[in-house]
């Protein structure tokens, strides 16, 4: 039986490990969350606008699509790879569906979302052929991807070039807005799923006799997490409209993007799929050896990012309510590669997590956001983000430097 002094033991001897790895570079998330912070005292201080109901929801809205492809670049960049296509495989992703939902067509929306996502996993699975089967590099494949898809969304979208997105519902995934009540009941499922999956991970460590965190702060997780989706309801059923036309409510994509973090922190942290993954991003000669099939997991990662980047091209679409051959996708999965590794994923493989995509977005979203507020160029903005970026991969470097110089 443990007594209380053996807990307050416990609990002290975890943040003393916690403080020597913080020490020796692997901070974890905390970077990006000081970051996150000064960064909304410096815009707060100049625009008192940013930090309003209005403009925060606004700001997770826009940074939902980076966070959305991000958490699948994450996988890719646990293995040490890079997909620069992702940003046209979402493009093809919306077009596919927008077309199927068009007058014409009339799919109903939840085959064309299908469809949507079944195009583009297709796509994974071919680069993915190409990367393990044939030992081709990443980078060369999935930039012949960009180009090569880039032609293609361009062939789908015909003369025309702009298609406007025929379904309510997908609209809905930016646009709409929850109830009040169905705000509170969505976040409340969410959380209590996090909760579920963080206090039974700690227990089973806990049960094995692995180090695993105290009760205490399993506790301090989870009222963070309750404390948090608190505080994002609150602001989102905030009248964020003008007098003649009010607007609150939880937009429908902040529960869609929270949701797949749930599905793929679950994917990563308890099934064998994800230990493959970070086996393979940590050694791949020594995961090879341990009996896994390397070929499988890699081209299952690649497929794996490029439907989640189909979700996150249909989101796109929903909140200009169309696709067109204007869509960037070069410039998104750059920002997208940013998101991933400004929260904490490293470039080198076997470290990352899909929170890191949420947290690098919003990070992003922060930056873009707060910079327009202000009424400063595309230019600075950039310049900024690329500042960041910098930033972030050299933290990345010097981690893995004195991880080297450790062992």
């Amino acid at each position: 039986m443990v007594g209380a002094t053996t807990e307050d033991q416990s609990f002290s001897s975890y943040l003393s490990r916690t403080w020597a790895k913080i020490k020796a570079g692997e901070s974890g998330v905390l970077p990006v969350l000081l970051g996150f912070v000064l960064i909304s005292l410096i815009f707060q201080l100049q625009n008192p606008k940013f930090l309003s109901p209005g403009n925060v929801v606004n700001l997770l809205v826009q940074g939902s699509v980076f966070m959305m492809i991000g958490m699948g670049q994450v996988f890719v960049l646990l293995l040490g790879e890079i997909d620069l296509s992702l940003g046209f495989v979402a493009g093809i992703g919306a077009t596919v569906a927008t077309l199927l939902v068009a007058p014409g067509t009339d799919w109903p929306w939840w085959a064309a979302v299908v469809a949507g996502l079944a195009v583009p996993a297709v796509l994974g699975i071919f680069q993915g052929s190409l990367i393990t089967r044939l030992k081709l590099p990443s980078f060369v494949v999935t930039l012949a991807g960009l180009l090569g898809f880039n032609g293609l969304m361009i062939q789908l979208l015909g003369a025309g070039g702009t298609i406007p997105v025929a379904s309510d519902t997908i609209n809905n995934f930016a646009n709409g807005t929850l109830s009040p009540l169905m705000g509170w009941l969505m976040t409340g499922a969410v959380v209590l799923v996090f909760a579920i999956m963080t206090f039974s991970k700690d227990a089973k460590r806990r049960k094995s006799g692995l180090v695993a965190p105290p009760m205490g702060l399993t506790v301090a997780k989870i009222a963070a997490a309750v404390i948090a989706g608190i505080v994002l309801v609150t602001i989102s059923n905030m009248n964020r409209g003008v007098a003649r036309f009010p607007l609150s409510g939880m937009p429908w994509v902040i529960p869609i993007v929270f949701a797949v973090l749930l599905a793929w922190s679950f994917l990563l942290g308890r099934l064998k799929f994800g230990r493959y993954v970070l086996a393979i991003g940590g050694n791949a000669e020594a995961a090879r050896r341990a009996g896994i099939n390397l070929r499988l997991i890699r081209t299952a990662a690649f497929t794996l990012a490029a439907t989640t980047a189909g979700l996150g091209g249909i989101i796109y679409a929903s909140r200009l309510r169309s696709i067109s051959t204007s869509f960037d996708g070069g410039t998104i999965v750059l920002y997208v590669v940013a998101t991933a590794v400004i929260g904490g994923t490293s470039l080198f493989g076997g470290r990352g997590h899909p929170i890191h995509a949420i947290l690098g977005g919003v990070v992003i979203a922060a930056i873009v956001n707060g910079m327009a507020l202000l009424g400063l160029p595309a230019a600075v903005q950039l310049m900024a983000t690329a500042a960041v970026l910098l930033a972030s991969i050299t933290v990345d470097v010097v981690v893995r430097r004195r991880g080297e110089t450790t062992r």
